[in-house]
């Protein structure tokens, strides 16, 4: 019983929190029933628990740990509803901790809450925490995790990430440098290489790249040598993806959307057994929507009509819902296309009793001034729409579904264009057969992150830049955009592009959970006769 106390108390410690005698007693009835095997996953669960609460002393006092507990009881007896949204401004804002090698929540570091305009520190610190994320998952790869690699040779050679401050550092000479940092242009055709420690000038003149759309903004992996205070870079990359359940295991808590329980619902078994059971939910994604044109509208009766018979868990409707931007006094016209939407859903009662109604806006929709993240469509546009379909769901672009287990980003963006034109290194040109989602796929992985582009490109709320985080990697990223349908299976998550349902053919995509499988549909003309 000493050496469990003792256990106690030095776990703890390591924390740097001090046990009261009689907080100390409570643990210890409690954990005393606990199978041993348990006892170090419980114990770290109340202590991370206990980081949550946003304590101003050390000290622990029992009714730290009875709070902690509780919670732990929703963990065990609560999974909550199986269909949530939420919006971008909802979401957790986590950053990295290099000391306890943790992710805790901003505010339980900063003791402040997020706002939507921060301070000059904040286009710094939302810099540092993209790095920091990338880092620290690059840093535990096999790679680079002092392993010995045995090379084609059969010599034994070691991966080592260095920082900048060593390539400014080196007085000679050195080759086979590997750095992990972010690419940026301080000045006008020169680029270099940043990260907390410093910044270098590159020369890319004999850069060999490999697997990616690389841009200004993009934390990459680049190899060469030093000499005169310049990197030549010989070849560059991005850093190794990581699968959700690997990076779970590390950081069980780990969940941007908030809900009750002290690890990601990701992880929980009954979640997914009802997830698996459940196999007729599908979900119906269709992005361009234009309402003001009479032939969209035709195909979303037909389209309606269809799924009337056996109602999907929910469609998802992704702007923009008109042909053009609104200017003046297209904002009525918006009005009324909704309302007309809402005229014929209400056509079929049985969507509207078992199917939810999720709208995510686009980059010409109504709103506040084009900044990601983007709010909803507002109230003021949807009177009439609502009255006729009262639940259905207004947020913002990005959004987060939960579905179960399962996480889904919902993100409306012409990315891929951005990225072509932005690249640094132009694949298309150079090589035969180009993927270029498969590049894509591969570039916004390895940054974590929806948007790796400089601010000027792809403006974003310095202080939500976490609502465009792929870390842990959802289950599914639906990146609505003007390019061409696809669909990508990469690192054990799925991207899809539903396509532009006017530009491609009424084309749109089906989600089915259970078996995570995307399938390709089309409103075919012959469905309207």
């Amino acid at each position: 019983m000493n050496s469990f106390k003792a256990k106690i108390i030095s776990t703890f410690s390591m924390y740097g929190f001090t046990l009261r005698s009689e907080a100390l007693k409570y643990i210890h009835e409690q954990l005393e029933n606990i199978n041993e095997s348990q006892i170090d996953e419980v114990i770290q669960s109340i202590i991370d628990q206990i980081n949550s609460q946003n304590l101003t002393c050390s000290l622990i006092e029992k009714s730290h740990l009875e709070e902690a507990f509780q919670n732990l009881d929703c963990t065990s007896n609560n999974d909550g509803d199986l269909l949530k949204i939420f919006d971008a401004f909802s979401l957790i804002r986590f950053t990295y901790n290099i000391d306890s090698k943790k992710f805790l929540t901003w505010s339980t570091l900063h003791k402040k809450p997020v706002v939507l305009h921060g301070n000059p520190d904040s286009k710094a610190d939302m810099l540092i925490e993209r790095y920091k994320t990338v880092h620290q998952r690059t840093a535990r790869h096999r790679l680079f995790s002092a392993q010995s690699i045995v090379s084609s040779a059969n010599q034994s050679q070691n991966y080592t990430l260095k920082a900048v401050e060593h390539l400014l550092g080196l007085s000679c000479t050195e080759n086979n440098i590997i750095v992990l940092g972010m690419l940026t242009q301080l000045k006008e055709g020169q680029f270099f290489l940043e990260d907390p420690t410093g910044v270098v000038p590159l020369n890319l003149s004999k850069t060999v790249y490999k697997g990616g759309l690389f841009t200004e903004n993009n934390i990459v992996l680049v190899e060469g040598f030093s000499d005169d205070k310049v990197f030549h870079v010989t070849a560059m990359g991005f850093p190794p993806p990581e699968p959700a359940e690997e990076t779970l295991s590390y950081f069980p808590n780990f969940c941007a959307t908030p809900c009750p329980t002290i690890n990601s619902h990701r992880l929980s078994i009954k979640l997914r057994e009802i997830e698996e059971e459940n196999s007729n939910a599908m979900f119906v994604f269709l992005s361009d929507i234009w309402l003001d044109q009479f032939k969209v509208m035709q195909k979303l009766q037909v389209l309606f009509a269809g799924y009337s018979q056996m109602p999907p868990t929910c469609f998802v409707l992704i702007g923009n819902f008109l042909s053009l931007p609104i200017v003046g006094s297209q904002s009525k016209v918006f009005e009324d296309c909704f309302s007309q939407l809402g005229s014929l859903i209400s056509e079929y009662p049985t969507l509207i009793e078992n199917s939810q109604f999720i709208f995510v806006p686009g980059p010409n929709d109504p709103g506040l001034p084009y900044i990601l993240p983007r709010p909803p469509i507002p109230d003021t546009f949807l009177g009439d729409f609502m009255k006729k379909v009262p639940k259905a769901i207004f947020t913002s672009n990005p959004c987060r579904i939960q579905y179960c287990s399962q996480d889904i980003v919902i993100f409306r963006e012409d990315i891929i264009s951005k990225l072509c034109r932005n690249s640094i290194y132009t694949p298309w040109e150079h090589e035969e057969k180009v993927d270029i989602p498969n590049l894509f796929v591969k570039t916004v992985i390895a940054n974590a992150h929806l948007m790796p582009l400089p601010n000027n490109v792809a403006p974003i709320y310095w202080e939500y830049d976490h609502s465009l985080w792929l870390y842990p990697l959802p289950d599914v990223v639906v990146c609505a955009d003007k390019y061409d349908p696809y669909t990508v299976k990469s690192t054990s998550s799925i991207f899809f592009n539903p396509g532009s349902l006017p530009r491609s053919n009424y084309s749109f995509k089906v989600y089915f959970p259970a078996s995570k499988e995307v399938e390709d549909s089309e409103i075919s003309d012959e469905a309207m006769n």
